[in-house]
Order: C-alpha cells, then structure tokens, then sequence
C-alpha cells in the first residue's frame, strides 16, 4: 500500500523533508508561502497557515493523508501535531505539551534540573525585567540572556561576546519580553545532534556545526543559520573521541523522561573544556541542519516515519559517509532588515553536481520573490569536508542579484580555526 504524507511547512528545511520522502509515497503539502522546491516533488500543496491546526488537520483528512511530518517550531506551538493526533492522523512530530522543551526556555532548564539531564549550565528565570538586571549587575561571569518563548533563532544576546553588560540590560528594557532565561555563558564550539524518537527509541545522525553569525568571520549579527557542515562520520573535526557519545546520553536521558515525546529531538550543544553541554533542545529538524543530514541518510527516511507510527522499533540508520556543506543565499539586509518581496532568479542549470533547496520564497505567477528569512541553500557532498565545500561553492553560482551569502562555511581555515580553538581551551 502506497503511503500517504503531509509535510507541513514551506522551507529549505521542509523541501529536505520532501525530498527524502516523495519517491516512497504520496506526498501533499501545506505552508503560507508557496515553495517550488515542496511544489514540484509534491502531488497536492495548499496554501494554508502552518499555524492554523484546524486548517491542517482539514486538509489532511481532506487528503486521506496516513501520516504527517511537522516542519517549522511555529505549528508545534500552536498544537497542529495535537489536531493531526486527534483526527486520527499520525504526526511525527511532539504534542504542544512536549514540544515546550523548545518553545519555553525556562521549563527547558527546569525540566533538565528535575529530571537530572546532564550539560545545563548555571541559569536563573525571571519574569520581572528589574531583577534579571539586577542579576546581570550581581553575576560574577558572563551570561547568556534568552527570551523564554520562541525568537526564530535571534532572540539571544551573549555578554562578553555580542554585548556588554549595559548594553545587555538596555536589551532587556527595551524588549517587550514577559520571561527571560539568565544562564551562565558557555565557551566552546557548537555543535549539534539531531535524532529521531519514537515509543521510547531513539535513533542517531552525524554531528553538524551551523553558523548563526550574518557575516563571514563569524561577525554580525545573529541569523536563523547561515550554513554548516558535516564530516564524513557521525563526529566533527573538533570533538574527541568521546565527545559525539556523550551529547548522544543527554538524548538519551531526555527520552527516558518524556516517554511520550515523538517526532525529532534536537539538541545543540556547546563543546566545552569540560565535555558537552546543552545550549538548547528544539523539537524539530534544524534549518540548515536537515539539508546536511537528510542527503546522506541511506535509510528511507519513510521507513522510521511508517515504524513510529505502527509502534515498531526504529530501524538502524545507515548513512553514504559522504560530508556535506550546506550555504545559504539570503536577502540583502537579512538579518535585520531583509529586502522582502523583492523579484529574484535562481538559475537552476548552474548548481551543478549539489543539490538545491528553496526555502523562503514565494513563488508567484510571474516569478519567484523573497520574504523576510532566507531564500535558497546548495548543499555540496564529497569524501571530505573540502570537497563538499568545493561542490557547495560552485553551486553558488546559482544565486543572482539580491542575494548575499556566508562563503567561508566549511572553508579549511575555518575549520583549522575551530581545532585550535578547542585545542586552546584543552590547555
């Protein structure tokens, strides 16, 4: 029997979705934005708000659909894997209630405390604004300072990296934030680890090191990812032996606690000179993170979608040992104010041997236009890092005009950077 698959969204990160999965099944789809990547491997797509639960359940009833997989952190939030459950359709994706290990900063560290997951730093929540200041100007050390709620990824301010103290505080004051996490500041290299879970199982993909910095040099401001890599195994050129296994433990504990949880547990850690520790947990694929791993995943990504749902273990994950560099093209302006709604071409002919994933673009009648977040990534693969680089880069070429782009993602220097830094930290 043909499967029939909901993907929700419509982003670079939903079209790796889609792809993995279109040659298996029938698929439909649904986001705001009409992606043309989704479009084209998809055989039904409807325009509809990723985060109007009724709307999606209506339309995977509508399309007689057996499973769905839930994309973007914005419809977790809103309870649309909880309407699918309740109309009988499978989501691999967690409930409202789970997905709060992403969507709420503070029960984050609460829940890590209570449960005695390891790698949470010092941290402290505060809903009065007031005394989170008070607690910068008392802190002996630098601090992370995050809004408790949902950012896209750019809510975080780091004393001692991007801001200072006062500027930190005036941060604060200046938001509209109803509660903030105030935790100690991490120094280290990220790095992340993406599983999937299911009745109690967990299943593992390679490490991926992103970029949040807009700019080369890792300068600028924060962005929803810029690029990343992986390496040909399930480690990263700067962990130790050792080091891939222990972030995999907190998964692991994680799961034990939340029996329930399903769908992708995304943990992002921050490499330390005292092991792993946890930056944060998501509950979705990352954005690029799912284009670096989902390429190389040689297992049918519908296979761990039709177990989880029948309640069978989970298969074991075989991957081409191929590393991957992911690079996006964004607006001009983006992060802080991305040219929206701007006309764009990407000449497809030009990518080459890399694969191409459309992310936030709209595609109209008369052409392709961008929104406020970024619009396509090229993923390059080869047996190094220096090649999947190479392919990533020459594929770049795709982009026209209006588009900016991170180059050094995956370049040798960068990475040679990211070694001595661990080394110098292991000191």
């Amino acid at each position: 029997m043909t499967e029939t698959v909901l993907l929700v969204g419509g982003g670079g990160r939903e079209h790796a979705i889609g792809r993995a999965v279109a040659d298996d099944c029938a698929l439909y789809a649904c986001a705001s934005n009409r992606n043309p990547g989704i479009r084209r491997v998809a055989e039904g797509f409807e325009t509809i708000d990723e985060t109007d639960a009724e709307a999606v359940a209506n339309y995977a009833t509508d399309v007689d659909a057996d499973l769905a997989v839930i994309g973007p952190e914005s419809s977790l939030a809103a309870g649309v894997a909880d309407a699918l459950d309740d109309t009988g359709v499978y989501a691999f994706g967690p409930r409202a209630e789970e997905a709060r290990l992403e969507t709420d900063k503070a029960y984050q560290r609460e829940f890590m405390e209570e449960n005695a997951i390891p790698g949470y730093p010092d941290y402290a929540v505060f809903d009065d604004i007031d005394a989170a200041c008070d607690y910068i100007d008392a802190y002996d050390g630098d601090l992370a300072v995050k809004p408790a709620g949902l950012t896209g990824g750019k809510g975080v301010k780091v004393i001692g990296d991007q801001v200072t103290a006062e500027g930190a505080k005036e941060y604060l004051r200046d938001s509209d934030y109803e509660r903030v996490v105030l935790e100690e500041r991490l120094v280290g290299e990220e790095f992340t680890v993406q599983a999937f879970v299911a009745n109690g199982d967990l299943r593992t993909t390679p490490a991926v090191q992103d970029h949040k910095r807009a700019y080369e040099g890792d300068e600028g401001p924060n962005t929803g990812g810029m690029g990343s890599y992986t390496d040909t195994g399930l480690s990263l050129p700067f962990m130790a032996e050792g080091d891939y296994e222990a972030a995999v433990d907190v998964l692991a504990a994680v799961v034990d606690a939340l029996p329930d949880y399903k769908g992708v547990l995304y943990g992002q850690f921050m490499l330390t000179d005292e092991g792993p520790k946890v930056v944060e947990f998501n509950a979705r694929f990352g954005d690029p993170e799912a284009m670096n791993t989902l390429p190389v995943l040689e297992t049918p990504f519908l296979d761990v979608l039709t177990a989880a749902r029948d309640g069978d273990p989970l298969p074991e994950l075989a991957f081409s040992g191929e590393a991957t560099v992911c690079k996006y093209a964004v607006p001009d302006g983006y992060p802080v104010d991305p040219d929206a709604g701007a006309a764009i071409a990407v000449d497809e002919e030009s990518v080459g041997d890399a694969l191409l994933y459309y992310a936030s673009v709209d595609e109209r009648d008369d052409g392709l236009y961008t929104t406020t977040s970024r619009s396509f990534a090229v993923v390059g693969r080869g047996d190094s890092i220096a090649a999947a680089e190479r392919q990533a880069e020459a594929g770049l070429s795709a982009a026209g005009d209006g588009l900016r782009i991170r180059h050094d993602v995956g370049k040798a220097d960068l990475v040679e950077r990211r070694i001595e830094h661990m080394n110098e930290l292991l000191e």
